[in-house]
């Protein structure tokens, strides 16, 4: 099983990444501290760490006057084209939510940073123009990732919490999760070692399994894709591209990151939820020898080429028991590939390790709180990102005024917000 891949310490260098997908929001800024968006249109490509998008203050959409009545009794056609998954509400007032920052870019809008000031919690908040949704013709798809995120309740993956809609403005509410994603402890750090990854591949393969048997499939499994908690555990968050798929069911769409999309992705289909389990072994591979196993092409066909004759070279530096883990993941025949989450929890590499997700969180991830404290930590989150995108978000005036920046995300808190301000940092 699993015997596309020699054993070689030759190894590729990362290239930048190109973000696919036939449909919904993107995520062509990597968050700062989190991250809700979603994979790009295909073909346009995702922002690396060299990348600089555009913006200007932090706010949410003011609405019509009617819009912070309450639920209409009989709303018109661009309110009930979104329900039921989308209830009508009032926009929370300024004594209720408080917007603390920007937190990343997705295609239709901006993500913030939110704070409940009932519940004395924050939140990560995707503002979503119905104008957008429609326009781009994704109405389903953004449904769909309502459905699917309201089924899932467990400790390695990002929890829903709320979503509603004004008039002109759809709203999904997650946990915010300050402590940013693993790509960015990945730029810090180079290479983790064998036993953070094998943390880290019993809690993501943890997540994969309940998604499987709950019938849903990933689509964009990748580290920006990967928050991490106060302790240094993971959250699968990011379910733009997810969709669900009966055991047996195949489906065809070409989606994701380029880099970490499975050969039968890249061809079209038909591919399964054994695809996620590519994804996975990718990104295992990355975190060991600090480098994608494949660099990535400009288009999915060129990268199937590549895919398709590519040895997949893995370091013999690494451990017998990882190496067979890291084959039987990254097998281009996926009718042989390890893909389940009983196959996977039997690999060697785990010995000793147990699943149960009460004991991987009891220990804290002392190298995640260490690179958490490092001076270039907010640089390498932002990663090139600027502010002045949101001049064309549909904000006439600012609703909520941001908290002192005490109170703001990190990467924020020394940005000048004000009108035509840019600042970036290097990668």
């Amino acid at each position: 099983m699993g015997s596309d891949i020699s054993r070689n310490s030759k190894r590729v260098g990362p290239a930048p990444q190109r973000r696919h997908s036939l449909g919904f929001l993107s995520n062509r800024v990597v968050s700062i501290t989190h991250r809700l968006g979603h994979s790009a249109v295909l073909s346009q490509p995702a922002l690396g760490p060299d990348g600089r998008p555009a913006a200007s203050k932090v706010q949410l959409p003011s609405e019509e006057n009617s819009e912070t009545s309450a639920t209409m009794t009989n709303p018109s056609a661009q309110v009930s084209d979104f329900l039921p998954e989308f209830p009508q509400r009032r926009l929370p007032g300024p004594d209720h939510f408080q917007v603390l920052g920007f937190i990343a870019k997705g295609s239709y809008g901006p993500i913030l940073k939110v704070k409940d000031s009932l519940k004395e919690k924050i939140y990560a908040v995707k503002v979503l123009p119905k104008s957008e949704i429609r326009k781009q013709g994704v109405l389903e798809q953004t449904k769909e990732e309502v459905i699917i995120q309201r089924q899932l309740k467990h400790p390695f993956i990002l929890t829903l919490q709320d979503c509603w809609q004004t008039k002109h403005h759809l709203f999904i509410m997650c946990d915010f999760c300050d402590s940013g994603d693993l790509y960015t402890y990945w730029l810090l750090k180079g290479k983790f070692g064998e036993e953070e990854v094998c943390l880290f591949a019993a809690e993501l393969g943890s997540a994969l399994g309940f998604l499987h048997d709950l019938g849903i499939i990933h689509r964009d499994v990748k580290m920006e894709n990967i928050l991490l908690s106060d302790q240094g555990h993971l959250r699968l968050s990011d379910f733009g591209l997810s969709r669900r798929l009966k055991r047996g069911g195949r489906t065809f769409t070409i989606c994701g990151t380029i880099q970490y999309m499975a050969p039968e992705v890249l061809s079209g289909g038909p591919y399964n939820h054994a695809a996620d389990w590519w994804s996975l072994g990718v990104l295992l591979f990355s975190l060991m020898t600090g480098e994608f196993p494949v660099p990535a092409e400009p288009d999915h066909s060129r990268m199937l080429n590549k895919v398709k004759d590519y040895p997949y070279l893995i370091p013999e530096t690494l451990s017998s028991a990882l190496i067979l883990l890291l084959t039987e993941l990254l097998c281009k025949n996926p009718a042989n590939r390890l893909r389940n989450l009983e196959s996977f929890e039997m690999q060697a590499f785990f010995r000793g390790t147990s699943f149960d997700p009460l004991i991987l969180q009891k220990t804290p991830v002392e190298s995640i709180l260490k690179l958490r404290t490092h001076p270039d930590w907010a640089a390498k989150a932002m990663r090139g990102l600027s502010l002045d995108y949101l001049d064309h978000f549909d904000c006439d005036k600012i609703l909520h005024s941001p908290t002192a920046s005490t109170e703001q995300s990190p990467s924020l808190a020394n940005m000048d917000l004000s009108p035509g301000s840019e600042q970036t940092c290097e990668a």
